[in-house]
């Protein structure tokens, strides 16, 4: 089992596979459930901008998008735990069972989905990944709308993807914040000229937002942490627990209560221009 820098088990490999099956095999084992711990707030955030904004059909820029989770519990009202039923089998390719359903099948059952569960509110989302699979996937799928394959940690977006980010209304995400960083949301809002973007981060406890928060700032946004925990998902394992615990006790975290206990968990962050509000949206 290998470690990133932080502590927490690497994972990679389950967000570059041409469907969804690994990611959601790997992490149904560790009971992930933050994207659905976050829809009744994205819900109730797209719903506030609307008003707020008089925008009928928002644009939303998932951040760390992976195979457009977000966006299908959000447009088809589906569920995480309907979703690891859709894609986790443990008897695919085991010696006797049946052969493992192909990724073309797949994605027809999905875009099935997407034609029947058309939603009461449209959205448009637009996802930005470093796995090319993994958005060409979703993109196929009808989950994500547009797509955006850059690390703009590394790199400034291009003239094609600054025209992918033109015109977005908010920007989420669900446990990037951490290895994205203040770079990534700085670029993606500069690209936009004056325009700016309501934001909501869920982000591990472990994360300092410090710094993003004062990046923001000098964009013109306020931001406002909540104080609810919400369980991203177990330990892989006691050496992952000991490593993030001592990576959080360094950052002057306290995980007494919480990430002893066996969970990672994350607070929301939300953004917004200066003079938007801060009452931040209740589950």
């Amino acid at each position: 089992m290998r470690f990133d820098a932080t502590g927490k088990v690497s994972l990679d490999h389950i967000y570059t596979q041409p469907d969804p099956r690994a990611y959601f095999t790997q992490l149904r084992r560790l009971d992930y459930r933050v994207p659905q711990e976050a829809k009744p707030y994205f819900a109730k955030f797209i719903e506030e901008y609307r008003e707020a904004r008089g925008v009928e059909v928002p644009k939303i820029l998932d951040v760390g998008c992976s195979y457009g989770i977000n966006a299908a519990l959000l447009k088809y009202d589906v569920t995480m735990d309907a979703l690891y039923a859709r894609y986790h089998d443990e008897r695919a390719g085991a010696e006797g069972a049946a052969p493992a359903e192909t990724t073309a099948a797949l994605l027809a059952r999905d875009r099935k989905l997407a034609r029947s569960h058309l939603p009461a509110r449209r959205t448009r989302f637009l996802g930005l990944d470093t796995s090319a699979s993994a958005l060409a996937y979703a993109l196929e799928a009808g989950f994500l709308d547009e797509v955006v394959q850059a690390d703009l940690e590394q790199d400034e977006p291009t003239e094609h993807q600054r025209a992918r980010f033109a015109g977005t209304d908010l920007v989420i995400s669900t446990g990037c914040i951490g290895y994205v960083t203040e770079r990534t949301l700085t670029r993606i809002v500069r690209s936009m000229g004056e325009h700016r973007p309501w934001m909501a981060h869920f982000v591990l406890r472990m994360f300092p937002f410090d710094p993003v928060e004062q990046a923001l700032a000098q964009l013109g946004y306020e931001t406002v942490r909540f104080d609810e925990v919400h369980k991203q998902r177990r330990f892989a394992s006691r050496d992952e627990q000991a490593l993030v615990l001592k990576t959080m006790r360094e950052a002057g975290v306290d995980p007494r209560g919480l990430e002893e206990e066996g969970w990672l968990y994350a607070q929301l962050h939300l953004s917004r221009p200066a003079g938007a509000g801060l009452s931040g949206p209740s589950a």
